[in-house]
């Protein structure tokens, strides 16, 4: 049994659930992550939010990144980008966390 969302009720439950897990523009930005993931692979995700607040993380810059992954062997997004799933917005990012 799967349900399909929208990208606003996507951002609603996250925003009454969730609020701290990604920013307002985090929640659409993964929305549409999600979404293209989909189209990418003609595989339909199961909305389950939590999951996605374990395996998705949302940086507000590298400064942030680098807390979390190490700078030398991360030094930027063409290098996290070999390593995972990444998603930019501005100079925010989402990953798949690994």
């Amino acid at each position: 049994m799967k349900r399909n969302i929208d990208r606003f009720q996507f951002a609603s439950w996250f925003a009454e659930h969730r609020p701290n897990n990604f920013s307002p523009i985090g929640r659409l930005e993964l929305y549409d992550m999600l979404k293209n993931y989909e189209d990418d692979t003609d595989e339909e995700i199961e909305f389950d939010p939590i999951a996605f607040c374990c395996e998705y993380i949302e940086y507000e810059n590298m400064e942030e990144f680098w807390l979390d992954y190490d700078r030398q062997e991360y030094p930027d997004e063409e290098s996290i980008m070999e390593a995972t799933l990444y998603w930019g917005f501005g100079d925010s990012f989402i990953i798949q966390q690994f």
